[in-house]
């Protein structure tokens, strides 16, 4: 019996410095605890009606919508590549590709064309008999996907272990002008994405190979880039241009959808002389002058690609000079 009673205070004893370790290692190995998501005290009308307010108190400014088309987007890494899988069959560039034309027209700021499917709107063209009329952009997007990866990393314990696994995406874009075919704007984006799995005594979350983080780390990347690219454009000059004239009456190009509302006031000044420098070679445009006011009275048209504003001339006068020669630009505030 004596025996016994050791045995049982033996066996006791070790479990309960096993329960003690295992909750000490458990601290090491559990994760962190849900985002708990706390409702404003404000009821959302309430948010609503505010947010509003800001918006509609906020400056107007017009946003022209500038022609870009998308060109050759590629994968530069090793991911996904074989011998035999030629350049046509590059699915990972095609996926950049088509992500980077939804970002770029939910952004709202530009009017997007295809052109590496450009062969394929031809064949439709063909089959249908119709003529395809390309319009002339702005810039060509070109770029790749430069860096692309996955890693597993985590930590093993005597009693627990984690494991995290982490995609990684890298973008290189480039804007070029495509009447000269110079890069003016080169930028990047990076996006990283990641999930991890805890367990303790063989408990706790599992997680298998998961194939949306590399989907999520590329649309991060494209997301940097495209914000990046909005920044650069904004800072670029805005103007726009007469599309004729009637009887005091000025249409110009741009509507509703641009930001051009009634009573905005706009500088209607000369295209200045195009010369050829001799340091570089390029075309450089003079500064024009500014020669009369022009204010916004009406919009017409249901989208960008069709709108338009009619205007009057408030002050200065466009006598003598053809509506072809002159530009409308945004009025500085002073």
């Amino acid at each position: 019996m004596a025996i016994y009673a050791k045995h049982r205070l033996f066996r006791s004893r070790w479990l309960a410095a096993a329960i003690t370790a295992a909750s000490l290692f458990t601290g090491c190995a559990t994760q962190a605890p849900p985002v708990v998501v706390k409702e404003s005290p404000q009821p959302k009308t309430a948010q609503k009606s505010a947010q509003q307010v800001v918006t509609l108190a906020a400056p107007v400014k017009p946003t022209l919508k500038r022609k870009i088309a998308l060109g050759r987007i590629t994968n530069e890494t090793s991911y996904g590549r074989s011998l035999l899988r030629d350049s046509a069959g590059d699915p990972l560039g095609k996926q950049v590709t088509d992500l980077l034309s939804k970002s770029l027209t939910e952004s709202g700021a530009y009017v997007v064309f295809e052109r590496p499917d450009i062969s394929r709107l031809k064949d439709e063209s063909n089959l249908t008999g119709t003529k395809l009329n390309l319009v002339g952009v702005d810039a060509l997007i070109i770029g790749s996907l430069t860096e692309f990866g996955r890693k597993t990393v985590g930590q093993s314990g005597f009693v627990s272990s984690s494991k995290k696994q982490v995609a990684f995406a890298k973008v290189d874009l480039r804007v070029v002008d495509v009447t000269t075919g110079q890069v003016f704007f080169a930028t990047s984006g990076a996006g990283e994405s990641s999930t991890e799995s805890a367990s303790t005594f063989g408990f706790g979350s599992q997680a298998a190979y998961d194939g949306t983080l590399n989907d999520t780390a590329i649309r991060q990347a494209i997301s940097e880039a495209v914000n990046r690219l909005a920044t650069e454009m904004a800072g670029r000059p805005w103007q726009t241009y007469f599309l004729s004239a009637d009887q005091g009456r000025y249409f110009v190009a741009g509507g509703k959808a641009q930001g051009l509302r009634p009573g905005m006031l706009f500088s209607v000044q000369t295209a200045g002389e195009k010369i050829k420098s001799p340091q570089t070679g390029f075309d450089i445009t003079l500064p024009g002058r500014e020669i009369a006011q022009l204010r916004i009275d009406s919009n017409f048209g249901d989208s960008e690609v069709n709108e338009g504003s009619v205007g009057s001339i408030v002050s200065g006068s466009i006598q003598g000079f053809k509506v072809e020669q002159l530009v409308v630009r945004i009025k500085e505030a002073s």
